[in-house]
């Protein structure tokens, strides 16, 4: 059940970044969010814990605002990945992390109430 909420969360927050985000785009329907979710969630449980762990000093350095650098490059990886999703700039790429973060605070927090 926690990875399905990990998946839909991720695809949802990417919808919630694509409408409110100029410059960040996922071109086409449910199936490419629920594509590009599956690949964030996947990135998020495999590559973000070592890349953390090898970053730490650089984390405690800048009082955790390296998190969304690293945040950011999942989420590049997933543009990288997919040519329905298209990121324009770094800026929309910072304003997109920080969208995906808010949202997926915000499905995690109500996904701990309802356990």
């Amino acid at each position: 059940m926690g990875i399905l909420i990990i998946i839909l969360g991720n695809s949802v927050a990417l919808y919630v970044a694509s409408f409110f985000v100029t410059g960040f785009n996922v071109i086409g329907g449910i199936k490419e969010y629920l594509f590009a979710g599956v690949l964030l969630g996947l990135l998020n449980k495999i590559a973000k814990p070592p890349i953390k762990l090898l970053t730490m000093p650089l984390i405690i350095l800048t009082l955790g605002l390296f998190l969304v650098v690293i945040n950011a490059l999942m989420l590049w990886l997933v543009d990288y990945t997919f040519n329905f999703v298209a990121i324009e700039s770094i800026t929309a790429l910072v304003w997109a992390t920080v969208v995906v973060a808010v949202i997926n605070g915000i499905i995690a927090t109500f996904s701990k109430i309802i356990d």
